[in-house]
């Protein structure tokens, strides 16, 4: 059991697939996004051979998957498309190589780095928060009600604390 504030990391077996769309100007390389994602679904516990996919695109391919999927013709920062229902459960079978796949994270880089400079933080900061909010609606964090919202924050912090050295890295 996990108490509140804690973080559990053991070895999990995960295979992650980033696509980088487009060439961004400071954009983290491939690597940087993998480390990220491998310690969240680490100290998450996600348990052994769980697959998800990143996508870093533009702000228009965000907004028209935004437009189509959720009826909010709006550009926003990262969305997350579940192939799992709330349980963690797949809503289809398992493939036979036993792995579960989560679903895919997609986030609009241009959408980072104006928010970075709202916030006055680095874009790499930026984009470490957006991948750590995308895989913790796959593990079953939402933000909808106000309690919700708070417990995801909270584990966001805690989260991003433990990535801060990879901030500086690559």
């Amino acid at each position: 059991m996990l108490w509140r504030g804690q973080l559990c990391y053991h070895s999990v077996d995960v295979e992650i697939s980033i696509l980088i769309e487009g060439k961004f100007a400071g954009c983290p390389d491939k690597k940087w996004f993998q480390k990220i994602a491998e310690k969240v679904l680490t100290a998450q516990g996600a348990g052994d051979d769980v697959e998800l996919g990143l996508v870093i695109t533009t702000q228009e391919k965000v907004r028209e998957l935004n437009r189509t999927y959720r009826g909010k013709d709006k550009p926003t920062d990262v969305l997350a498309f579940y192939l799992t229902s709330d349980g963690g459960k797949a809503d289809f079978p398992t493939p036979p190589d036993g792995a579960r796949h989560l679903g895919d994270v997609v986030i609009s880089y241009p959408q980072a780095v104006i928010q970075a400079n709202e916030q006055g933080h680095p874009v790499k900061r930026e984009l470490a928060i957006l991948t750590i909010h995308g895989i913790l609606h796959f593990l079953g964090y939402d933000h909808e009600k106000p309690e919700a919202r708070r417990r995801m924050r909270s584990r966001e912090a805690l989260l991003l604390k433990s990535v801060d050295g990879e901030l500086d890295e690559c």
